[in-house]
């Protein structure tokens, strides 16, 4: 054993070796911490969180929202068309004409400038020579008959988070204005922005004022609002379904795909845009098509044809 001694350290006392290794175990931790905080300093430094949103209190913030299909189930006008349909303005015939067009339009995915002049007209006449009052009336009980079940609630949610955040919200919609304004007070929105038709001396003409607010012409609706509002697009929010929104949501600096067709998902997929979907698992598989007679999921492109709006001499 005498032949090992060279292996066998000199001899320290177990005090000495214990307060040592005491010493350096405790300098190595400290170390090992500092050198934690640091990095996670770095870091945050680095990647700072993502502010909330909507940020509470910011005026020059605001929020649009598409109406067919990304806060309500199915068409306004539709559901709109029906309430009058019960009330006999219109024969069958005319319903099933209505509705086939708002349809095809949906399954076509295109503007067909010849069948969108063709459905403007078809349902413009619906309501010409009828008094705004009176129809103003009638819509306030066709949302209830038609439209109230059929607010998205998870929509709604994110109209509502914007509203207690203390701004603005309103919905942007090709459905005529007096229809929208309704469905925006109901919900407790701030307004409504919707396809203008002509009316003299409180009496629809059957014609438009301009085009229907539709795809193009809701960016330019949104852009002169926020211009004549004091808002900061970037700032603002959008919310929409259909491809044929993606110039007024490419305008603020937070858009989102509501319940969104397969062209607007695949574009919002591309640029990292936000998506959320409220419907079931089947509806969402049918993105695109609408129910039978095309009373589910109808576009709100078409929805432009029969525009209601004051307009004096």
């Amino acid at each position: 054993m005498a032949a090992l001694g060279w292996l066998t350290p000199r001899r320290r006392s177990a005090t000495a070796r214990s307060v040592l290794a005491g010493e350096a175990a405790a300098e190595a931790a400290r170390k090992s911490s500092l050198e934690a905080e640091s990095a996670a300093e770095s870091a945050a430094e680095a990647e700072p969180e993502e502010p909330e949103f909507p940020v509470v209190g910011d005026e020059r913030a605001a929020a649009f929202f598409d109406l067919d299909n990304t806060v309500m189930q199915g068409a306004a006008l539709f559901h709109f068309g029906r309430g009058l349909y019960k009330r006999k303005f219109f024969e069958r015939r005319e319903l099933t004409r209505f509705a086939w067009q708002q349809a095809w339009f949906r399954l076509a995915g295109v503007e067909d400038p010849e069948h969108m002049q063709d459905a403007r007209d078809s349902a413009l006449s619906i309501v010409k020579g009828h008094r705004v009052s009176e129809l103003m009336s009638i819509g306030e009980e066709i949302y209830d008959e038609y439209m109230a079940d059929r607010i998205w609630p998870g929509t709604r949610a994110l109209a509502q988070a914007h509203l207690d955040a203390g701004q603005r919200v309103w919905l942007v919609t090709a459905a005529p204005v007096e229809t929208a304004t309704i469905i925006a007070r109901r919900l407790g929105l701030t307004g409504a922005l919707g396809t203008v038709a002509e009316s003299v001396d409180g009496v629809y003409t059957g014609r438009l004022v301009g085009e229907p607010l539709h795809g193009p012409a809701k960016a330019e609706a949104v852009r002169a609002l926020a211009a004549a509002e004091g808002l900061d697009l970037a700032r603002c929010a959008a919310y929409s379904d259909s491809h044929n929104d993606i110039p007024m949501l490419s305008l603020v600096g937070h858009p989102y795909a509501i319940n969104p067709d397969t062209k607007l998902r695949k574009h919002a997929r591309a640029r990292d845009w936000r998506l959320r979907d409220y419907r079931t698992g089947r509806k969402a598989a049918k993105v695109g098509i609408p129910a039978a007679a095309g009373v589910g999921a109808l576009a709100g492109g078409t929805a432009a044809a029969v525009a209601l709006h004051r307009r004096r001499r």
